[in-house]
């Protein structure tokens, strides 16, 4: 137990919920920690054991002011998220200890993971699924998501596909089209369900192989799905979003939210880390988390502390207050420009002042979201009354806010407005003044070419004097007030430069948050009820995008509106779609072409719109949705939106764009009360029933996993073959050969590669012999539950710069044969000697993202230390989570220095009363000797290091 007993006590409200005070611990010096640095400290009081997490631990994070960056915390996160198949090594590696602990004689049914464990798999189908719907649209790659699944009851009659007509590789017999014919239990079912356009209902033609395609996208993930269905049976602490939920990813990660945990009635905050990379946002929320490897994932599954350095925390401060016209995305865009020029990198960064309470939830989680830009590990805003409010429409029960708010003011856990509370100390201060920020709009050649929206006019007019280059059209002065007359269907236009032809309102898929898109709707619907018209002659359109935007203009009713501006949907594809923006009417091409007219197209989102649009429209401006609306409505970018109105409405009334622009109060309001609150309730019926194909999945009920031998995806791996109930002492090294030489820098792309499995490789020989053809050998990543793939895929990087070939390749000698051979090979063939091997490195040896099996797969190919003169602080740890000794030689020393070819053998001994950076004899079969620092940092590595790594260390202690 934590030998901070003594501070829990009964939440006052509701004496029956028990917590940890730790405000009580930490008296003045807690009341100046960030609120970030809060989380940490109670995590750490809580999870003190005196072995993982040690009374230490917990002291140095409350000095936070004199310890950061100069020690390390252990910090044990409330809950883990694994993307996608990501999860799959981590619940494999469950699955064998479970097996390893009953061939031990232990209960294999308390293996579980040690925290609740949600997996969300919509990743990797969502995006084959939607490609059909993307390759009509108008922004090839922009959607994110597959159009909205709720539509699915409303489907319209079965259609039987056409035949197919033999595409590449098929020769007419693939089945498509004999719908029910095909193997495979989903078959049938994906022919026959024709995907819906999420606005009109209607089928989208789909090319014939898509429907192929997305049979053999279920069938090739079938084996993984059911293995994930049977994890969710048997395991406690393990939750699934199956895939098809069809709601934004984001929207997941908000509905996993605890926000507090109420554990048996004990309190605490939630905290996650996890492998998806949008795991940043939910510090939008009040939720401690950032985005972790695999490998990491995997141990705090196990029960074992992330470790990481004390962090800086930079204080954003936000004052002042919003400019009317600046919509979500500028602000969002700001703040993040300002983090980015303050040096945040590898901090974390918190929100404070005044300003806060002006950003939506939305906003805040998108800000959170964007971290990697800006390279901050996380961007943390508090909870406030903004986000109880929010938490409310996102479907969290009265009780559950009561006790949420009261918790997070007993342990100060919770931001207010008032000055009279004290204000955390930071490590330094940024600051942005919210009044600072101005809508701007990019243009008109280069989106770099940045115009605030209250300079457009005259910037515009300075571009028509401008000798031709990236901005300028060189019109001559007499000539730059031209107007020519048009007739369009039956009526006089006026055409002028800076005269607006396209208005294209388009999501944004990397920045976008859905609320600017709202605002566009909403701008719509103030326009048409104040009387304004968009002229019939400009090319309106509007492509929606993704699934959530889609979400929010349905849900919120500004539809109609914006289509009787002339916004229609298009790029779903289906019938009652537009397709294309079809090019401009062709007597107002010929009017532009013969008055030399500078005419403008106005598009939001996409950067690259050079050619895009018609060629005679020669000014493009990158603008926000709500201004796309706008500059259609005015006809013209010549225009100055404070002095001059849009256009006449009814009565004869000028109305400016201030009459009709929503206020942020308004869009919060349409946000949270309509969309925010369907989208949730939406996502949880959805959750409650399961999708028909992930209901009729079946999985196995056993409490241990029915490996399938012939599987290529998923396999028993060889982790814990010699778990015994005692851990057995280091065992010397002795005569080991040298399996690779390497230089400085190896990185873990070097040591285990993603991407495509080589034709000519050791994993691709293996595939092969199991009776697939190199179409059907997928990539590395999908395979990463087999370790048989895995393991030969270690090394397997073509650009491997081993010294005994000489020359970029994956391959080794095998000392004994002399013979050059694939660097698995040559470990296969030692292992069948019996001869242990290890590695000879330079500098920073395991640089790079931290990949799940580069330091599985070297274990597995019989590695049993790592001689370098450095490691990559990341790649050390796991190699000792693994079971492999890292050790460095001195300073100044290098296999060089010491004149070893690597040809040698070594022998290494580890004496019974190791300790952290000992140094220990090597003895080569040359008969010379040197020393070594053995690179454990702390009892707990030795630890693990003695009971062959963390996985055998916590299966043990289930026997």
């Amino acid at each position: 137990g934590s030998p901070y007993q003594p501070v829990i006590e009964a939440l006052e409200s509701h004496p029956e919920k028990k917590f940890y005070n730790v405000s009580k611990l930490g008296g003045a010096k807690y009341d100046t920690l960030p609120y970030s640095i809060r989380v940490l400290f109670e995590s750490s009081v809580r999870n003190c054991d005196g072995f993982l997490v040690k009374e230490t631990d917990a002291m140095n994070i409350l000095d936070w002011k004199t310890k950061q960056n100069h020690v390390e915390v252990p910090f044990c996160p409330a809950r883990v998220v694994l993307q996608d198949f990501t999860g799959i090594p981590a619940m494999v590696d469950f699955a064998a200890m479970r097996e390893a602990v009953r061939n031990a004689g232990g209960d294999p049914v308390k293996v579980n993971p040690a925290c609740p464990t949600d997996l969300t798999v919509d990743h990797s189908l969502q995006i084959d699924f939607s490609k059909c719907a993307i390759q009509n649209a108008p922004n090839p790659g922009g959607g994110e998501q597959k159009p909205l699944a709720r539509l699915s009851p409303l489907k319209p009659p079965l259609r039987k596909p056409p035949p197919c007509r033999g595409h590449s590789g098929c020769r007419g017999s693939c089945g498509a089209g004999e719908a029910g014919r095909s193997p495979g239990p989903f078959s049938a079912q994906i022919e026959n369900t024709p995907i819906l356009c999420p606005f009109h209902l209607q089928p989208v033609p789909e090319p014939e192989t898509v429907l192929k395609n997305q049979e053999m996208e279920f069938g090739r993930n079938r084996e993984r799905l059911q293995f994930f269905k049977w994890s969710s049976k048997v395991f406690e602490n393990i939750s699934i979003i199956p895939p098809e939920t069809g709601t934004a990813h984001q929207v997941n990660l908000e509905y996993l939210s605890r926000v507090v945990f109420d554990v048996k009635d004990f309190l605490h905050p939630d905290s996650v880390v996890g492998t998806d990379s949008h795991t940043t946002m939910v510090n939008g929320l009040g939720i401690l988390g950032w985005g972790v490897g695999g490998i990491e994932t995997e141990a705090v599954m196990l029960g074992m502390p992330l470790t990481l350095t004390l962090p800086e925390v930079v204080g954003c401060e936000l004052t002042g207050t919003v400019s009317p016209f600046a919509t979500s995305i500028d602000i969002v865009l700001s703040i993040t420009k300002h983090l980015r020029q303050a040096d945040v990198a590898g901090k974390f960064v918190e929100f404070f002042g005044s300003g806060v309470s002006q950003l939506s939830v939305a906003d805040r989680t998108t800000i959170a979201n964007m971290c990697p830009e800006y390279g901050a590990i996380l961007s943390f805003f508090p909870v406030d009354n903004v986000t109880l409010k929010h938490l409310k429409h996102a479907g969290f029960d009265k009780a559950k806010l009561e006790v949420t708010e009261a918790y997070l003011k007993a342990v100060k856990l919770f931001r207010n407005d008032e000055s009279s509370s004290r204000q955390p100390e930071y490590s330094q201060v940024v600051q942005v003044s919210l009044s600072s920020i101005i809508p701007y709009v990019s243009g008109p050649k280069r989106s770099q070419d940045r115009v605030a929206v209250n300079n457009m006019k005259s910037d515009f007019q300075a571009c028509l004097n401008e000798k031709s280059g990236v901005k300028g059209f060189q019109i001559a002065a007499e000539k730059q007030n031209d107007i020519v007359p048009v007739q369009y269907e039956g009526n006089e236009y006026k055409l002028s430069h800076g005269c607006v032809v396209i208005a294209a309102v388009i999501s944004c898929t990397n920045n976008c948050n859905p609320s600017v898109m709202l605002a566009a709707g909403l701008l719509a619907k103030k326009a048409v009820e104040a009387g304004l018209m968009v002229k019939p002659y400009i090319r309106t359109s509007l492509s929606p995008g993704s699934g959530m935007v889609t979400h929010y203009l349905s849900s919120s009713g500004v539809l109609p509106y914006l289509s009787k501006l002339g916004f229609e949907v298009v790029g779903y594809g289906c019938s009652t779609c537009v397709g294309n923006t079809a090019p401009l009417p062709e007597a107002i091409r010929n009017a532009i072409k013969q008055g030399d007219i500078i005419a403008c197209g106005v598009l939001s989102g996409t950067k690259n719109f050079e050619g895009r649009l018609c060629d005679c429209v020669r000014a493009n401006y990158l603008a926000s949705p709500p201004l796309v609306v706008a500059y259609a409505i005015a006809g013209t970018v010549q225009i100055d939106f404070d002095t001059e109105p849009l256009g006449t409405g009814f009565n004869g009334r000028s109305i400016y764009l201030r009459d009709i622009w929503p206020t942020r109060q308004e869009l919060h309001t349409v946000e949270e009360e309509r969309v925010i609150s369907s989208m949730f309730k939406e996502l949880k019926e959805k959750m409650e029933k399961g999708n028909k194909r992930w209901n009729l999945l079946e999985a196995p009920e056993s409490i241990l996993f029915p490996w399938d031998l012939k599987s290529t995806y998923i396999r028993c791996p060889s982790f814990f073959d010699k778990l015994a109930k005692e851990a057995v002492p280091p065992q010397a090294v002795e005569n080991a050969h040298v399996l690779l030489f390497l230089g400085d820098s190896v990185t873990t792309d070097h040591i285990s590669p993603a991407g495509s499995i080589a034709r000519s490789s050791a994993a691709a020989k293996y595939l092969t012999s199991k009776g697939l053809t190199p179409r059907e050998f997928n990539s590395y990543g999908a395979r990463r539950g087999n370790d048989a793939v895995m393991t030969r895929g270690t090394f397997a990087n073509i650009k491997l710069l081993n010294k005994f070939i000489g020359k970029p390749a994956p391959k080794t000698i095998h000392f004994p044969s002399g013979q050059t051979l694939d660097v698995f090979e040559a470990a296969e063939l030692y292992q069948k000697e019996g001869i242990p091997v290890i590695i000879l490195a330079g500098k920073k040896y395991g640089l790079g993202s931290s990949r799940d099996w580069a330091a599985k797969g070297p274990f597995l190919l019989g590695v049993k230390a790592v001689l370098a003169e450095s490691y990559e602080k990341v790649h050390r740890t796991q190699l000792i989570g693994i079971g492999i000794a890292p050790l460095q030689f001195h300073p100044g020393e290098n296999p060089s220095t010491l004149g070893l070819t690597g040809r040698e053998q070594f022998s290494i001994l580890f004496p019974p009363d190791l300790s952290p950076r000992m140094t220990l004899d090597i003895k080569t079969s040359t008969g010379k000797v040197f020393s070594m620092i053995a690179l454990f940092e702390n009892n707990m590595e030795i630890t693990l290091y003695k009971n062959g790594g963390s996985l055998n260390f916590v299966a043990r202690r289930f026997l």
